[in-house]
């Protein structure tokens, strides 16, 4: 049944070895001595502890990977040589980068698998989605403030209808962290959530390692169970399956009635056919409480608890291999991960269909399923998790501009912010971008956007309109004339939550770019270098750029800053709640230039963007990175590698369409393949046990 699948894999595999063909890292080797041991191993002086005299030939530069990616990367973005050191010819890096590479993408092979994923529990909003649609529920079952927003006219569905997708005019939604409107939904009474799910730094909320599953929270998630079944509106109002698995039948034997009930459930909430034992254990429970008095109703109650319980039901395991060798995933694995990738929750009965006919497998009907899912209003799931989380917009609840300083930030009791409106801009231009499958460089400059009254008024224009809120936001696409706004980079949201409440902080906006624009977040600052400190009364006449001048000067520090500066003063403009300033409040001009990756100049925010721009592939090939990330639920690993030059590849053939990008995410290596099983070695390196 795997037969295409293994097809497809050996050709990716075939075309890696070719890619990687007659590159034997002699070129580079001389680079290193010519170029790079003076401050990585002569004379003892190892610079990042990393010595390369130590490097003697191509197994020696394989023998790490992470090492050697470690090497592409600041070779790549010419952070080495050092500022202080000559710069190498264009040419002599490129031919370094593509030679590295190659090396990788060849060692890569010779791994055979790909990283373990740890066995994981479903995640807070996997597991309300789960439920939901386990037993087709017409509400929520917990409030989520983790969603950003609420649909309050149903346009995303809409924007879903007909053959060309199109996201409306005018939108209307609700705040859902930002807004006690927004937490006013329906939903099941008396159940609450499970405490929010902690974010892997620089990642996700779905990774594996951050998603263990104590036997405290197993009993927490027991209670919750119960506290399901037994609310007041779970029932034929809410429920969709009432009537085929709760209510009693009207004829047939009621136990066996049950039991092949509980096969269809089970099937449904284990993502699997349900085995003979399996079923047995779950009939033999209903049959205790109908022997014991209870009536149908309450039996079948009982028996989906347990299955709300089940390891079987919680935990989200792909089959490991374990003889050395890249096999296709189980095709009800893959149904699984693919279904929680794009609709965070379980696989539907056409999904787990194809996978027990193996067809699922096979690359073009895999394709189809997920054109399909990208045209269901589900996919809105997707849409309240990945941007949000990928864009770090969560800083923006714990935003709180100076009020005396900036008084009109705030309004209406209690405390109402207008970061309420600033978060919508950017999720709803990734939306559009999605559903109408944009170009992802429009994340970085779009000539259309949508604004509220509220933020068209913050922004400046002169026909802003009703300001609306804080009960619904009215929303509307608009055209963008002004390069130093439109995409993701320059709206008030990234603006304001990176920046202290008086001032803006521009490492922190540097540390932001590097990070989600080109998924290479800097390490945090050594203990010993003190944070910059407020404005003396010597230096109200510096500008910001100024003060940090003494950063760059300590040795530790260089560094990083020429890494984060030019990122961060680029956007100097932008004040700490993200409205344009030509000037700071002691009247001195801003200065905005720099260089970019030490080879693109730029004046101003608009040339800025166009720098970036000119490194359009390193940015698609970092919000691929990103993608497959959230897709496997890790870290990627220098495996990970080859497959991610893949979907960048095809990314870019496509004029970089951001529905390309998912299917080549779905359709990579690594996605498709199982991962490699943990060995003893690696348990005992990871628990310090031999």
């Amino acid at each position: 049944m795997m037969r295409v699948m293994r097809i497809c894999i050996g050709i990716w595999t075939l075309l890696l070895a070719g890619a990687a063909h007659a590159l034997d890292g002699k070129a580079t080797l001389a680079l290193f001595q010519q170029s790079c041991i003076k401050c990585h191993g002569k004379d003892g002086k190892v610079k990042g502890k990393l010595d390369l005299l130590k490097i003697r030939n191509s197994a020696d530069l394989t023998s790490d990977l992470e090492r050697l990616q470690t090497i592409i990367e600041v070779l790549d973005a010419r952070e080495m040589p050092p500022e202080k050191e000559p710069e190498l010819k264009p040419e002599v890096r490129q031919r370094a980068v593509k030679e590295l590479r190659g090396l990788l993408a060849a060692a890569a092979l010779g791994k055979k698998g790909f990283a373990p994923t740890p066995i994981r529990r479903m995640n807070r909003l996997q597991y309300n989605n789960a439920v939901q649609d386990l037993f087709e529920l017409k509400v929520s079952v917990f409030p989520l403030p983790e969603k950003m927003m609420r649909d309050r006219n149903g346009y995303f569905a809409k924007a879903l209808k007909g053959k060309e997708k199109k996201m409306p005019e005018t939108v209307t939604i609700s705040s859902r962290p930002l807004g006690k409107s927004g937490l006013i939904e329906p939903r099941l009474a008396g159940v609450g959530p499970f405490p929010q799910d902690p974010r892997a730094e620089h990642g996700f909320d779905n990774r594996g390692d951050h998603l263990s599953l104590s036997p405290f929270l197993m009993e927490a998630f027991f209670k919750l169970s119960r506290r399901i079944v037994q609310s007041p509106n779970f029932d034929g109002r809410t429920v969709g399956i009432w009537q085929t698995f709760f209510m009693p039948p009207k004829d047939g034997d009621v136990k066996t009635v049950a039991r092949e009930r509980l096969r269809g459930l089970l099937a449904k909430a284990f993502r699997r056919p349900v085995t003979e034992p399996v079923l047995n254990r779950y009939t033999q429970h209903v049959h205790r409480q109908l022997d014991a008095g209870m009536d149908f109703t309450g039996a079948m109650k009982e028996a989906a608890s347990a299955v709300l319980s089940s390891p079987r039901f919680l935990y989200l395991y792909d089959q490991p291999t374990a003889d050395g060798q890249i096999k296709p995933l189980d095709g009800y694995d893959l149904a699984s991960r693919v279904s929680f990738f794009l609709w965070g929750s379980i696989p539907d009965e056409e999904l787990l269909q194809l996978a027990g006919s193996g067809k699922l497998s096979e690359p073009q009907v895999l394709k189809s399923q997920v054109d399909r899912m990208l045209a269901d209003p589900k996919l809105k799931r997707f849409c309240d998790s990945f941007p949000s989380q990928w864009l770090q917009l969560d800083r923006i609840i714990s935003s709180v501009p100076d009020k005396q300083k900036y008084p009109t930030f705030y309004y209406a009791a209690p405390d109402y912010r207008t970061t309420m409106d600033m978060m919508m801009e950017p999720l709803l231009l990734f939306e559009t971008v999605l559903i109408e499958n944009r170009s992802i460089l429009e994340f970085i400059d779009s000539n259309y956007t949508y604004r509220s009254g509220r933020l068209r008024s913050w922004y400046g224009q002169k026909d802003a309109g009703k300001a609306g809120g804080p009960v619904t936001l009215q929303f509307k696409r608009q055209p963008v004339t002004d390069r130093r706004q439109g995409g993701v980079i320059t709206t008030a949201a990234v603006m304001t939550m990176t920046s202290g409440p008086d001032e803006t902080k521009p490492i922190t906006r540097g540390a932001w770019i590097a990070g989600v624009i080109f998924n290479a977040p800097p390490a945090p600052p050594p203990a010993n270098v003190p944070p910059l400190s407020e404005a003396k009364a010597s230096e109200k006449n510096l500008t910001v750029r100024e003060r940090f001048a003494e950063h760059r000067e300590n040795a530790t520090c260089a560094g990083c800053h020429a890494k984060l500066d030019p990122l961060g003063f680029a956007l100097e403009n932008f004040d700490p709640v993200g409205r344009w300033r030509d000037g700071y409040e002691n009247g001195r001009p801003v200065d905005a230039s720099g260089v970019l990756f030490r080879k693109h100049k730029f004046n101003n925010v608009a040339e800025f963007k166009d720098a970036i721009l000119s490194e359009k592939d390193r940015f698609t090939r970092a919000l691929s990175g990103h993608m497959l990330s959230y897709a496997l639920g890790r870290s990627l690993v220098p495996t990970d590698a080859p497959a991610l030059d893949q979907v960048t590849a095809k990314t870019i053939a496509s004029g970089y369409r951001l529905q390309t990008l998912i299917h080549e995410v779905v359709q990579s290596a690594p996605f498709v393949s199982r991962p490699k099983a943990k060995t003893a070695s690696a348990n005992a390196r990871k628990t310090g046990k031999k």
